[in-house]
């Protein structure tokens, strides 16, 4: 392992049978105590005064450690503001007998620092002294912003989901409540739970809410919980050793093989505990996977919500579940790992009907669940392991073949589409076939970036009514990454239009999106831009505003 960076905070600690949970796996909850005292050093470590833990959020697990491993947590602050700092934290594990690490977990945490007395505090900026500190650092000002303005995104997609019909809600065999997944719990704190402050260690409460979420899940599923991310731990006042923590747990929603479990904890000094009157000093929202006894996948039940508190939190996960997909795509960095093929003129028709086979498969998966529908406009999105998928639906009064000839010639795409800045033919292989060197804006200030993508476009068969236009990268040494420009790849989309009768169609456009692209969809998926409706509406007044003598017919 390499040498700790100058600003860096590292903890290693060997995995006891007392860490690990039944499985032998280390706990959530043992891992998140070690994360938030990591974070809360590196975060002094910077200020030069306590520190106090704000919120804990973006937390995603992707590799589960064993009893004999060696966990190492790595902590760093990626930006100061005047008063709070962001850390960042990478989780790694190393099995002693082969040597090999992977990656476990990766987590944002901010932190306060506490005044002494009167005086004011403004933190000094950290030294960026990498490519990676100047990317992480402009992305934690935009995982800022969401923080930010999480309350009101919330409240917006709230009431979206109250103007649209669900189709989850709708009666179907099978569906549960959720009255029998709520838990209880308390703790009383003690010595050993504070931290060097003197109030109760966050790591600690952050654990003791890991454990009653997954008892919560357990009694849905009847099989074994893994913690997949945390939407966010929020921390909003302090307790103190002899408080009474209450922890109220249950299942708030479910999404196929993932399930949203809501924690509240309210703290209670001696008297309060009298009077039942407490303080809300905690609430997260944890998101599980499960097994079962084979190591299988286990698909949970749909939710019935039956009470109004029911349907408020039924709500309440679909929304979040659209600005976690939004933070996760937006504000995490990681780099591109090339998918696309080489073009060979030589083997034309198998990649251009790969491209087709792909975009119909893609458009064929199971699983898509609506985000958002606005009038003749509904967005879906489709998540998979690691791989996230959009499917945004138009109804557009003109006639298929109409709308085909419009959208498959990409030269016409920055007319209405502003994530385009260029688009131009660079080889015309064929009447079906053309390869397009695309230049795209600046997003999150970072350079712009290009793209080189083969378009394969297809009418429908005899019997068919539906057209297609299907994208993906390919690799053209022509044309080479440039230095002004951030290669980039798309590495499945394109429409569909199927004629609804003679002057009217329905245009389906997909896209799975790959790491260097999200950035143009995060914000729209997360609830706190409007992106994608905008560019589908435009792309629709484009098509229905076009003549028909206007339509140069090259095809």
């Amino acid at each position: 392992m390499e040498r700790p960076e100058p600003a860096e905070v590292r903890m290693s600690q060997a995995i006891q049978p007392a860490h690990a949970n039944p499985r032998g796996e280390l706990s959530a909850g043992q891992l998140l105590k070690w994360i938030d005292a990591t974070a809360c050093l590196a975060a002094e470590k910077h200020a030069g005064i306590s520190c106090v833990t704000a919120s804990v959020d973006d937390i995603q697990f992707e590799e589960t450690a064993k009893v004999g491993q060696v966990i190492t947590i790595k902590a760093k602050v990626t930006r100061a503001f005047s008063t709070s700092m962001e850390i960042s934290i990478k989780v790694i594990v190393q099995d002693m007998l082969t040597g090999i690490e992977k990656l476990v977990s990766v987590a944002f945490s901010t932190f306060v620092a506490k005044p002494v007395g009167k005086e004011k505090i403004h933190l000094k900026p950290v030294t960026l002294l990498t490519e990676q500190d100047h990317v992480e650092h402009n992305l934690a000002s935009e995982r800022r912003k969401v923080r930010l303005h999480h309350e009101d995104t919330f409240k917006n997609l709230m009431k979206e989901n109250s103007e649209f019909d669900d189709p989850i809600c709708d009666e179907e065999e099978g569906m549960v409540s959720t009255g029998g997944t709520a838990v209880q719990s308390i703790e009383l704190v003690l010595p050993p739970h504070a931290n060097h402050h003197g109030n109760t260690f966050g790591g600690q409460i952050m654990a003791w809410m890991e454990s009653l979420a997954t008892i919560s899940a357990s009694r849905l599923c009847r099989a074994h919980p893994l913690l997949k991310s945390v939407d966010m731990f929020k921390f909003r006042g302090p307790s103190a050793v002899g408080d009474r923590l209450v922890f109220n747990a249950i299942v708030n929603n479910t999404f196929q093989t993932c399930v949203e479990v809501g924690v509240r904890v309210e703290a209670f000094d001696c008297q309060e505990w009298s009077k039942g009157q407490g303080r809300h000093i905690n609430s997260a929202f944890l998101i599980y996977n499960a097994v079962n006894d084979k190591e299988e996948m286990v698909t949970f039940p749909r939710i019935k919500p039956i009470s109004k508190d029911d349907f408020r939190r039924y709500h309440g996960a679909i929304a979040r579940k659209r600005i976690r997909l939004g933070r996760k795509y937006v504000t995490s960095h990681k780099e591109e790992v090339p998918v696309c093929v080489q073009w060979d003129i030589s083997n034309q028709v198998s990649l251009s009907n790969a491209n087709v086979e792909a975009l119909k498969n893609l458009a064929a998966k199971s699983g898509w669940e609506v985000t958002s529908a606005v009038e003749k406009i509904k967005i879906y999105t489709l998540e998979e392991h690691d791989l996230l998928s959009v499917w945004v639906e138009k109804h557009v009064e003109r006639p298929a073949h109409l709308t085909y000839h419009l959208l498959s010639d990409f030269t016409k795409r920055p007319l209405w589409d502003p994530h385009f800045v260029s688009c131009e033919v660079i080889n015309w292989v064929s009447e079906g076939d053309q390869i397009y060197y695309i230049t795209c804006p600046i997003v999150n200030g970072d350079k712009p970036k290009d793209l080189v993508v083969l378009v394969s476009r297809r009418r429908p068969l005899k019997d068919g009514s539906t057209y297609t236009v299907a994208v993906k990268s390919v690799l053209l040494p022509s044309v080479p990454p440039c230095p002004h420009y951030i290669r980039s790849e798309i590495i499945c989309a394109g429409f569909l239009i199927r004629a609804i009768d003679s002057s009217s169609c329905t245009v389906s456009y997909f896209n799975q999106i790959s790491a260097s692209i999200s950035p143009y969809f995060a914000g729209n998926l997360g609830g706190w831009s409007k992106s994608i409706e905008e560019t589908a509406a435009s792309c629709i007044k484009f098509i229905e505003n076009a003549t028909d003598g206007g339509l140069i017919n090259t095809f």
